[in-house]
């Protein structure tokens, strides 16, 4: 039997109980197949603070190190009760920007699919979406203005200043933009490059090394899109992108409103991979309003587990069963309250009963090795 060791980082908010559902997941996919996960808590962002004083405290990183794969729930506070923990501590600043930089987690796998069954959930109109929705959107995780120089102070007029650097190098640039062409080839073969290179000098660096690995990969065709264009065109006709590769600041806005267009954030998970390991979260944020309701939209906590299981376990085709046990909830006709809207004629579960369908989901389907 293979072992696989699991950091298990359930966050802020709704973490706790998204998490619990990827747990139920994890326990049928085990009893499925040849395979035992340890699953290792730890304590990650606002509340490991207020715990212990530290966004990602020692003990968090000391499980993180020895873990196969780590699978992260929501992290972050209100706008109000952000404010009692200082800004540099802050779960984002203090312990997601730091776990990136730890594991070099330079590719952000963020899967935008809405199919068949899931067109309802969509605000966009039938006409628009076609057949259903199908990118994948891969964001460079761990440069640009995110990771760049910042300062504050008072200048000499006495006016406050911000001030933050926006740096790549080719090298980082090159290591993300040969992923999107590897996964270019495993699709369509179709790359699009966002960029704002008639703005930006960082932009015209990142379309110079577009064009030298595309040398590599003469199958892929490249398609270069200005990224105001690119949010257009998300909302315009989403179908004609397959992959679109970026860098972090343009993949954090465009896979929000990818989120969007799909009719919900609670149907984005993702994956973040560096070398030698990845961590595989939500895209969405912690939801506070809604936390302890029991009314969270597991779906893109479940999806990041299988991701997991694909990406670091290589155990493709239980994953496929996974999202297939996941749709098959949707089909059926059963969503969270966040994908309601009127005439939908859908039946509204709730966090722990949406769970419990996609296991029985899973435990119906065959098992494939």
């Amino acid at each position: 039997m293979t072992e696989y060791n699991i950091a298990v980082l359930a966050g802020d908010g709704i973490g706790e109980e998204i998490m619990e559902q990827a747990i139920k997941v994890l326990k049928v996919v085990e009893s499925r197949n040849h395979v035992a996960f340890n699953l290792r808590p730890g304590l990650f962002g606002a509340a490991a603070w207020f715990e212990t004083g530290s966004s990602f405290p020692e003990e968090t990183i000391a499980i993180c190190d020895q873990a196969d794969a780590i699978l992260k729930g929501t992290v972050g506070l209100s706008h109000e009760e952000a404010k009692k923990i200082p800004i540099d501590q802050q779960p984002e600043r203090g312990g997601l920007l730091p776990m990136r930089r730890r594991y070099d987690t330079y590719a952000n796998f963020r899967p935008v699919y809405l199919p068949p069954c899931c067109a309802r959930f969509s605000p966009l109109k039938p006409e628009i979406i076609g057949a259903g929705i199908d990118i994948m959107i891969i964001r460079e995780l761990v440069g640009g203005l995110y990771f760049g120089k910042k300062e504050t102070g008072v200048d000499e007029r006495g006016l406050r200043f911000a001030r933050e650097t926006l740096e790549y190098d080719e090298q980082q640039i090159r290591r993300i933009v040969k992923i999107g062409f590897e996964s270019a080839m495993k699709r369509r073969k179709l790359l699009h490059s966002i960029h704002k290179s008639n703005v930006l000098k960082s932009s015209v660096l990142w379309t110079d090394v577009v064009g030298e690995v595309a040398q590599d990969f003469p199958e892929v065709e490249v398609q270069h899109m200005l990224v105001d264009a690119a949010a257009t065109h998300l909302c315009l006709n989403p179908g004609q992108f397959d992959v679109m590769v970026m860098e972090n600041l343009f993949g954090d806005i465009l896979s929000d409103q990818a989120g969007g267009i799909l009719g919900s954030l609670g149907l984005m998970p993702s994956a973040c991979v560096g070398p030698d390991k990845a961590y595989y979260e939500p895209a969405h944020g912690s939801a506070p309003d809604i936390a302890g309701k029991n009314i969270a939209n597991p779906y893109a906590m479940i999806g990041s587990v299988a991701m997991m299981l694909d990406m670091s376990f290589q155990m493709t085709e239980e994953a496929g069963n996974l999202w297939q046990a996941m749709q098959s909830v949707f089909a059926a006709g059963y969503a969270t309250p966040d994908l309601s809207k009127p005439g939908a004629g859908l039946t509204m579960v709730s966090t722990g009963e949406f769970g419990d369908r996609v296991v029985a989901a899973l435990n119906s389907l065959p098992i494939t090795h």
